[in-house]
């Protein structure tokens, strides 16, 4: 593998053809299923999501990535999709959780056992798999967050609840290895959202869903999309926690927090996707200006314990910007490689 790999987080700009993108960004991520968001009739949609996969990952090959993802192409948020998809969740009366930033959300309705009925995204893989032959990961959503992102009406503690969501999660990750991936990132933003309960159950739900698992595993933490939380704080408020768990990689942000990186001196033997990208504005980051974000993390991660990656997903931003960006990452990271 090269020095300092670059990749995505997950999402990359869907396609206006496919996906109403003003109606996407004028909204919180959706945790129910919000159909009406495709532009495309039902029965073409799959192979329109294929299309749009494709050229999501021509667009990644393009710009120089060595980690490629599908872009999230299938996908309305990063959650919806894996969430709806299980047993025990109400589809047709949502309930109704506060999101990370105090809005009340439609949410699923938990009425009974939380369960895995079928896979939700091996096909995800195999497609990413036969069309490209660099190395690919996918994403899932993690256990704490989906507890966070339902109305339980079944479980005795919200505890019991991520545990089955761990389950199911696990379940998941094993197939998405089988079918193909290189890396199964989990993604747990409201553990920075909701740091008591990330502690007293969180940590507990991820290290379940990650028990036995075979395969390179990340979680991503972060602040929120910058599209819709617009302060970020100077720090994490959970991440030495994790220094302990069981995942492989972390996934964090330093771009548009200017993060003080020796934070990442408490996650020393783990590999750091560091956020190098800023997706709070539509300027294109100089090779440079990304070689300049890199080096500060090289006092506290090993160099070749870095991925180079956006702070987030790219969802909200315009292609072409997501693009300029992506491109500007992987300079950036070839300066520095070059410098070492």
């Amino acid at each position: 593998m090269t020095l300092l790999p670059t990749s995505l987080v997950g999402s990359y700009p869907q396609p206006d053809w496919l996906i109403d993108r003003k109606k996407l960004a004028g909204r919180f991520p959706p945790r129910v299923r919000v159909n009406e968001l495709w532009r495309v009739e039902p029965e073409w949609l799959e192979q329109a999501q294929d299309d749009a996969t494709l050229l999501a990952i021509r667009d990644q090959e393009n710009a120089g990535l060595d980690i490629l993802t599908d872009g999230e192409m299938r996908r309305e948020s990063y959650s919806n999709r894996f969430a709806t998809a299980l047993d025990g969740v109400d589809m047709d009366n949502h309930g109704t959780a506060l999101d990370r930033s105090g809005h009340p959300n439609p949410v699923p309705r938990v009425i009974g056992k939380i369960k895995r009925r079928h896979s939700v995204q091996v096909r995800d893989v195999k497609f990413l798999r036969a069309n490209t032959d660099r190395q690919i990961k996918i994403t899932v959503p993690g256990p704490f967050t989906m507890a966070q992102q339902a109305q339980n009406d079944f479980y005795d503690s919200e505890a019991d609840m991520a545990l089955d969501y761990a389950a199911a999660v696990k379940e998941e990750i094993n197939d998405l290895f089988e079918a193909g991936a290189d890396y199964v990132q989990i993604d747990e933003p409201y553990m920075q959202a909701r740091p008591e309960k990330a502690r007293e159950y969180g940590l507990d739900a991820l290290n379940a869903a990650l028990e036995g698992v075979k395969g390179k595993t990340a979680v991503h933490i972060c602040f929120g999309y910058a599209a819709i939380i617009h302060e970020r704080p100077e720090g994490y408020s959970f991440l030495p926690e994790l220094s302990g768990c069981c995942v492989n990689q972390v996934s964090i942000e330093t771009a548009q927090s200017n993060l003080d990186t020796s934070v990442l001196e408490s996650l020393r033997g783990k590999t750091v996707i560091l956020g190098v990208i800023d997706l709070s504005t539509n300027e294109v980051e100089t090779a440079e200006t990304v070689a300049k974000r890199i080096r500060r993390a090289l006092p506290h991660v090993d160099a070749d314990k870095i991925i180079v990656a956006p702070d987030c997903g790219m969802k909200y931003l315009p292609r072409e910007v997501a693009f300029g960006k992506m491109k500007a990452m992987a300079d950036g990271a070839a300066l520095v490689r070059a410098e070492l």
